[in-house]
C-alpha cells in the first residue's frame, strides 16, 4: 500500500488550488507557443502536452530548418529550452505572477532566436485576466506541483493500456493545457453532428469516446477520472456498471470516479482500466460501434 500511495499521492484540492490555477496558465503560455508554430492537426492535437519522465513537454517543434522543445521539469522545477543547435536556457518554477513567467518565456525565446506571438487571451476559463497582464496567480507549491505530475506519470501508463487495446483511430495519451486534463480519445470513423464553438467544432468532428483525469473545480470538489461519449447515445447514463465510487455526473454528461477511491484502492490500475472498460463498452454498444473491427482481441504472437 506504501507504493500504491507513493505512486498515486494525496492531491486535496483545497490545499494546492492557488497553485493549480497558476500552473493552469503558465502551460498555457508554453501550450500557445506550440498551437502558433504547429500546422493543425485533427481534434487540436498539435497543441497539447505530453507527460514526460520529469514533467511535462511540447516534443519537438519544428522552426527554420531545426527544431527545438519545452520542458516543464517537476523534479528541479524548471521551465526548460533546448534547441536542435545545441542551445539551452531555463527559468525557474517558483512564485511568481503569470506576467512575470510570460515575460520570461518570450524573452527564453528570443535568446534562442525563436519568434512568436500569442494570443494572450487565456481558453477555457470564465472571466479570464489577460496572460501579460495577470498579477493575480503567483502560487507555485514544489511539493503540490510535484504530486500532480506523479499523478499524471501513473495515469499516463494506465490510459496507454486502455488505448493499445483498440484498433480504430485513437488521440495519443495527451493534456489538454485549456481544459487542464490528461485524456485519451477513441474513435469509430463517423461523422458527428457540428457544433458551433471553434474548439468544440474542430473537437468533436466525430463520434468519440474519452478517457480522462482532472484535478477538480467547481462543482466536483475534488480530482476525479472522467469518461464519457460524444454524441451521448440514448441510454448511456444508466449503461455502465462501475466500480465503488463512480457515478454519472448529469451536469456535465460524464461518468467520473474519484481519485481518491482508486487511490486507496488494492489495484489502482485496475480500478481505472474496469472504469474504462465498463463505460466505453456501454457507450460503444448504445452507439452500435463495429466493435469487432475496432477492437484487438488478442496479443500479436512474436
Amino acid at each position: 500500500m506504501a507504493r500504491a500511495l507513493e505512486e498515486w499521492p494525496a492531491l486535496p484540492l483545497p490545499e494546492w488550488e492557488d497553485t493549480y490555477r497558476t500552473l493552469q496558465l503558465w502551460t498555457q503560455i508554453v501550450g500557445k507557443v506550440r498551437l502558433e508554430l504547429t500546422p493543425l492537426e485533427n481534434h487540436w492535437w498539435n497543441t497539447a502536452l505530453y507527460v514526460n519522465a520529469r514533467g511535462l513537454t511540447t516534443s519537438p517543434i519544428a522552426y527554420r530548418g531545426g527544431a527545438f522543445e519545452m520542458d516543464f521539469d517537476f523534479l528541479n522545477h524548471r521551465l526548460e529550452l533546448r534547441t536542435s543547435k545545441g542551445r539551452e536556457d531555463a527559468i525557474a518554477l517558483a512564485p511568481k505572477s503569470v506576467a512575470a513567467f510570460y515575460r520570461e518565456t518570450l524573452a527564453m525565446l528570443e535568446r534562442a532566436g525563436i519568434q512568436v506571438e500569442l494570443n494572450p487571451k487565456p481558453q477555457e476559463l470564465p472571466n479570464p485576466i489577460p496572460l501579460d497582464q495577470d498579477e493575480t496567480h503567483a502560487a507555485y507549491d514544489p511539493d503540490y506541483a510535484n504530486r500532480w505530475w506523479r499523478v499524471l506519470v501513473s495515469s499516463d501508463g494506465v490510459f496507454r493500456e486502455f488505448r493499445a487495446r483498440f484498433m480504430g483511430k485513437s488521440s495519443p495519451v495527451h493534456f489538454f493545457w485549456g481544459s487542464f486534463d490528461l485524456c485519451t480519445t477513441r474513435f469509430c470513423g463517423r461523422p458527428a453532428p457540428p457544433r458551433r464553438g471553434v474548439i468544440t467544432r474542430e473537437a468533436y468532428s466525430q463520434e468519440c469516446s474519452s478517457l480522462g483525469w482532472w484535478p477538480g473545480g467547481g462543482a466536483i470538489e475534488g480530482p476525479a477520472f472522467y469518461a464519457y461519449m460524444a454524441p451521448e447515445p440514448a441510454g448511456y447514463a444508466t449503461r455502465p456498471s462501475l466500480p465503488v465510487g463512480g457515478f454519472y455526473h448529469e451536469p456535465m454528461h460524464e461518468f467520473l470516479l474519484g481519485y481518491d477511491d482508486v487511490r486507496r484502492a488494492k489495484s489502482p490500475r485496475e480500478e481505472i482500466l474496469e472504469f474504462a472498460q465498463q463505460t466505453y463498452s456501454a457507450g460503444a454498444d448504445l452507439a452500435d460501434w463495429d466493435r469487432a473491427a475496432l477492437e484487438r482481441n488478442s496479443e500479436p504472437q512474436a
